[in-house]
């Protein structure tokens, strides 16, 4: 009896030591992905610590970043060199380059993530690529100067602003088809779409002035009064009010997209440019460029809560999962301002490549 037990632990040793299997990574990760333009590269920062973990070199002139919601990747569009990087989150290495169309600018995922859609800003088309295999579906012309892309919540429809003939280009998704162009106004760039999938609305950076289009007819509703230059759209979680960050009057203008009524125009630094909502719907933040601060505003009394002095020309924006720390990319010092959102104060700065230009926040667990 004893002999046999002895055989049954001796079994159990080999069984256990023969899976020569490594510790399985169970640890949460969070990591912010920060393309540097003229460095060539994107700059990965841990979330915990706010250190650099490592510099990931990619293709010319990285521009856009996407994390996909549903794989441990990272999508970044090479504007020089007319590709898109997958970086490994895991590895934090480049898994493979997609070749695309001339000068690709901004990418846009559907919903369920098996999809990116970057529009190629040199020759006015967007591709659509299947990020599981990595390769082009398919490439539909748009317009003139394609700038930004989204798909609705429900994943039907694409839209396209195209700066250089002041049209938006309505996309079904399914069979990757131009069903609609829109006329709008000057120069159209940045894009919201309620939580709904019924209403676009579109900053037309040329002018001054916000359209909104019926995504069931495909046709204009109206055009909104904003400041001048609106450079950036900041929906609030639950649709119903949408924040235009006017860049070259100093404002922010607040439209009730119910009623598709301008509401109020708010005061801001000095050349807002971006601009985020956080989860609950009560607080409101956003660069000021020509200020080098953060703007923070509580969106119920519209009074404003803090400016917060960054670095040099802060652009693009993120909060961090759990919305206690803003992350802001400072475009000419070359930095990322981390700002306690709960103190509303600067935390600390970290040195980033040369002209930052976006980032993208990730968050997975093990590996």
């Amino acid at each position: 009896m004893k002999q046999a037990f002895r055989v049954a632990l001796f079994l159990l040793a080999i069984a256990g030591a023969g899976c020569g299997r490594a510790p399985v990574d169970t640890a949460l990760h969070q990591y912010a992905f920060v393309t540097n333009e003229e460095s060539n590269t994107v700059t990965v920062l841990n979330l915990e610590s706010f250190q650099v973990v490592r510099t990931v070199p990619v293709g010319k002139g990285p521009a856009a970043i996407v994390a996909s919601p549903v794989r441990n990747e990272v999508y970044v569009l090479n504007t020089g060199s007319d590709s898109m990087s997958v970086v490994n989150a895991s590895t934090l290495r480049v898994d493979a380059t997609v070749p695309l169309g001339r000068a690709p600018s901004f990418l846009a995922l559907s919903p369920d993530g098996k999809t990116g859609f970057a529009t190629n800003s040199g020759e006015g088309s967007v591709t659509a690529i299947d990020l599981a295999n990595r390769r082009v579906l398919a490439s539909v012309a748009t317009g003139r100067d394609p700038s930004f892309a989204k798909v609705t919540p429900d994943g039907k429809l694409l839209a396209v602003s195209n700066r250089g003939n002041d049209t938006v280009s309505m996309i079904d998704v399914t069979r990757m088809k131009k069903v609609a162009d829109v006329k709008v106004g000057s120069q159209p760039g940045p894009l919201a779409i309620l939580p709904d999938s019924s209403q676009l609305f579109v900053g037309n950076t040329g002018g001054n002035n916000v359209s909104a289009v019926d995504l069931k007819s495909y046709k204009l509703i109206t055009h909104l009064e904003s400041g001048k230059a609106p450079a950036d759209l900041a929906l609030k979680p639950d649709g119903g009010e949408l924040f235009v960050v006017n860049s070259s009057s100093d404002s922010v203008t607040i439209v009730n997209t119910g009623a598709d009524e301008v509401e109020e125009n708010l005061m801001a630094g000095s050349g807002p440019l971006h601009a985020v909502v956080n989860s609950s719907n009560s607080l409101l933040y956003f660069s000021n460029s020509g200020s080098n601060t953060v703007t923070v505003v509580d969106i119920d009394s519209r009074r404003v809560l803090a400016s917060i002095s960054v670095g040099t020309h802060p652009e693009a924006l993120a909060l961090t999962p759990d919305e206690h720390y803003l992350l802001v990319v400072d475009g000419v010092s070359n930095d990322l301002a981390v700002v306690d959102a709960v103190k509303r104060s600067l935390f600390t700065m970290v040195a980033l490549g040369r002209r930052p230009r976006h980032l993208a926040i990730k968050v997975f667990q093990g590996t």
